[in-house]
């Protein structure tokens, strides 16, 4: 029920070792601009609703599907919310749980860690966040992986995102960092909008590198962009153009790493996050042992045949993570909002595939075990929401 595609032996190793392990869930909750974009994302069917995505997503973890949101689950195209798939792991294995506010529109519904972030502009305009802010939040994430991990014997940690708009983010901050990552991120969408996100990562990039001026200079539509027209500080880049769950995250699992297991929650969001990591740790001398991280996914991302995710991991060179997925299908599902996942819509969110991923390792949990679950979920929200 785990799929291994990258740094394959590591991954077993790291697999093995926590196998019986109950995890630590940890979910940074951030905001973009990005995804405010039409069409950028389906995680909420109009710009309005992926605003409060977030929020209603942090509301269904805490509390699950018993009660009325004050923030409902939002409308997707097709699909039900990654978040279902979270809750059924979270609440079957009484699985600690804390939700950080890494810099959010408006305040969630429910108990969360406020981090003293801030929004992120559109990354279009290569001045996404001020660098006082990103160096403030990577403290953040050093403090709190420093005291999560504390709290955490021979376990591990997971380590989880909600941040709509985070995979052209996540295309930002690859590129930045030099990575060839054009054509090989995730989305929403059960066809990658590749050439829309590029043209808003590359406006961003180029902004950025005119100085934050606004104007692109005399380079035209031509221009390349060089890994080397982009050696700098990482933290400048997230400011530049990223959002505010990255920098968090890397702090988090540098310090987290140190004295424990982390697995990074997502597809092509935590590869970006894993780049992100080793750039800031080389850059601030700040110790970590990545032989500690593992990505962990669901295969639809993992085996996303609009994206290339494999080939993303591999991408970061002699930094490529053990990327793991859920082998989880709900082919034989009861309910089309569930098939929707084979016909390649939603994919992950809010740390579904490792989630999936500990019920497996922890509880041996097989499909039979983890559909009904996740089905029971969807049954129960369906009551609330008919009352």
């Amino acid at each position: 029920m785990i799929r291994i595609y990258t740094q394959i032996e590591q991954g077993k190793g790291w697999t093995a070792k926590y196998s019986g392990c109950l995890p630590v869930f940890a979910c940074v909750l951030g905001f973009t601009e990005t995804g405010l974009i039409p069409g950028i994302s389906a995680a909420g069917r109009t710009p309005v609703d992926r605003k409060y995505t977030a929020c209603a997503d942090a509301e269904f973890l805490y509390y699950g599907p018993q009660r009325k949101p004050q923030y409902p689950l939002p409308p997707l195209a097709a699909g039900a919310s990654p978040v279902l798939l979270t809750r059924a792991v979270v609440e079957a294995l009484n699985m600690p749980l804390y939700l950080f506010n890494a810099g959010l529109p408006q305040p969630p519904a429910v108990p969360t860690i406020d981090l003293g972030g801030t929004t992120a502009s559109c990354l279009s305009q290569g001045m996404a966040m001020e660098l006082a802010v990103v160096q403030h939040l990577l403290k953040q994430g050093l403090l709190w992986g420093e005291r999560l991990a504390a709290n955490i014997q021979q376990e591990y940690l997971i380590i989880g995102e909600c941040v709509v708009g985070g995979t052209t983010t996540a295309l930002a901050i690859l590129t930045g960092l030099g990575i060839d990552a054009v054509g090989k991120v995730n989305s929403s969408h059960p066809v990658c909008n590749h050439g829309q996100k590029w043209e808003v990562v590359r406006e961003g990039l180029l902004r950025w590198k005119a100085g934050g001026s606004g104007e692109m200079g005399n380079w035209g539509e031509n221009f390349t962009l060089s890994p080397s027209s982009l050696l700098l500080d990482p933290l400048q880049l997230v400011a530049a153009v990223g959002d505010p769950m990255q920098v968090v995250v890397a702090g988090m699992a540098i310090a987290a790493s140190r004295s424990c297991g982390v697995m990074l929650a997502g597809g092509t969001q935590m590869l970006a996050v894993y780049a992100l990591t080793s750039a800031i740790a080389q850059a601030y001398n700040l110790s970590w042992r990545p032989a500690e991280v593992v990505v962990g996914t669901t295969r639809w991302v993992a085996e996303d045949p609009t994206g290339a995710t494999v080939d993303l991991a591999l991408s970061l060179g002699n930094k490529t993570p053990p990327l793991l997925a859920t082998a989880l299908s709900f082919a034989n599902s009861r309910y089309p909002q569930l098939q929707a996942y084979e016909q390649g819509f939603v994919k992950e969110g809010m740390g579904a595939g490792a989630a999936c991923i500990a019920a497996h390792l922890s509880q041996n949990w097989d499909q039979h075990q983890l559909l009904a679950a996740i089905e029971d979920q969807l049954e129960r929200q369906s009551r609330v929401n008919s009352q």
